[in-house]
């Protein structure tokens, strides 16, 4: 059997590659921090929204593209290698097809990129780009509502990914849009950020190992590259093989969810343990195969781990979908077994 993405699932996410090129880099993801220009970040966030990004998952019939959950993976996977800023996972994978299945009348200026979406399953715990979002969709006791600004109290709250804007989100009574209230549809729709978080870390993984390869290539010592020391090539093979492992695994998540594969739940959880433990080692070895330079938090190479750190743990962290796998193969007692060895 040949497993691959086909020419329509990565036409979008090359269309997005050559924006990517063009506009963000290293400043951009600047420009996304505390006291940053974050109005550079809209623009490009705009200019993606032109060309579909935003639109992916959302039906033909309410003006999106129609794709399905096989485009997520190349997608997010380019746009986590750029690093930029903004809740693309929040977006294009959750909010936007929930507001197109619930007629919400927001969803024209999301899709076209003028209002900022994000979306959080945990109640209480601090909100994605919260202190930025024009639109916020918040898990209640019954139902996914969508709130305005104005119908919502925010508090800003430290990162160690500070571009990622976190923020406490407390709605007004008796506020917000209900735009999911089934439980089949809330627990697709978080499996779906899920999928997409896991393709991020895959492309963060993979721009960090760019940065560090290429850097390797010109430090020298004792009159030669570091990068032809033995240790250093092992470490580097670590994580071009851990990336090799989790590629795969995000795209069979993707295809599970598309097709409705009674395992897409395990496939999923599978693709974020993965795609988190790659980012994780990525992130690790490239500050230390940098040496002093990667300890340097004006570094580019700290945009991309800190953003690689803080996505790992989102949408539930390894030990958490390790624990869910475990608990389906119906492992006793794996619980403790699996937090303790995450």
């Amino acid at each position: 059997m040949r497993f691959s993405v086909t020419e329509e699932n990565t036409a979008l996410a090359e269309a997005a590659g050559d924006v990517l090129a063009k506009q963000a880099g290293a400043e951009r993801i600047r420009a996304g921090w505390p006291g940053g220009p974050a109005e550079s970040v809209d623009a490009v966030w705009r200019t993606l929204a032109g060309v579909g990004v935003t639109a992916a998952l959302v039906p033909e019939s309410s003006g999106g593209l129609g794709l399905d959950a096989n485009a997520l993976a190349p997608l997010m996977e380019t746009l986590g290698r750029s690093g930029l800023p903004v809740p693309a996972a929040e977006t294009v994978a959750v909010g936007a097809p929930l507001l197109a299945a619930a007629g919400a009348p927001q969803l024209p200026a999301v899709l076209d990129g003028s209002a900022l979406l994000t979306v959080s399953f945990s109640p209480g715990a601090p909100v994605p780009f919260g202190a930025r979002a024009d639109l916020i969709a918040l898990s209640g006791d019954d139902a996914l509502r969508l709130y305005t600004r104005d119908e919502v109290r925010i508090e800003p709250v430290g990162s160690v990914d500070g571009s990622r804007r976190l923020a406490r989100v407390v709605p007004r009574t008796g506020a917000g849009l209900v735009i999911a209230d089934d439980p089949v549809t809330a627990t697709e729709a978080r499996r779906r950020g899920v999928l997409a978080t896991s393709a991020l870390l895959v492309g963060l993984s993979e721009r960090m190992l760019e940065l560090t390869v290429d850097y390797v290539r010109e430090r020298r010592q004792f009159g030669v590259p570091v990068g032809s020391f033995q240790a250093v090539k092992h470490a580097l093979a670590d994580v071009a093989l851990a990336v090799r492992f989790a590629r795969p695994a995000v795209l069979a998540a993707g295809w599970a969810q598309a097709a409705g594969d009674p395992q897409a739940d395990v496939r999923t959880a599978m693709a974020k343990v993965l795609a988190s433990d790659a980012a994780r080692t990525a992130a690790r070895t490239a500050i230390q195969c940098h040496g002093a330079m990667g300890y340097t938090t004006e570094y580019d190479l700290h945009l991309y781990a800190k953003r690689a750190w803080a996505l790992a743990s989102d949408w539930e962290g390894p030990a958490e979908h390790r624990e869910f796998i475990a608990r389906r193969l119906g492992l006793a007692g794996a619980a403790g077994d699996v937090n303790e060895g995450a």
